[in-house]
């Protein structure tokens, strides 16, 4: 039981060291979910000008999001997941689509 005990102490140890060092990536995490939503489905529907049924599909990721706007007037996408939300907007043609980050976090 001892050993079992040392294992277990010792994986615990490798966990959190590995947690340490990955803080940032895992930090960063929640707002990846609303990003790459809104940027791709931005992309999806007003660059490749797909419909809004296709790009929906082509966005949805195992991580559900929990609220979703597509404002197809200014183009702007909204769309919050795991406590953070993001926007993207096509600017144009050229320009594409450009992912602004909200500020309410």
């Amino acid at each position: 039981m001892k050993l079992l005990n040392r294992v277990l102490l010792l994986a615990l140890i490798v966990l959190l060291g590995w947690i340490w060092l990955e803080r940032a990536n895992l930090w960063a995490f929640p707002d990846i979910i609303s990003a790459y939503t809104a940027k791709e489905y931005c992309s999806c529907r007003y660059v490749m000008n797909n419909d809004a049924e296709y790009c929906r599909g082509y966005v949805k990721q195992w991580l559900p999001t929990s609220e979703f706007s597509d404002d197809s007037a200014s183009k702007t996408i909204t769309v919050s997941g795991m406590g953070r939300s993001n926007r993207a907007q096509w600017l144009g043609e050229r320009q594409g689509c450009r992912l602004n980050p909200q500020v309410n976090r």
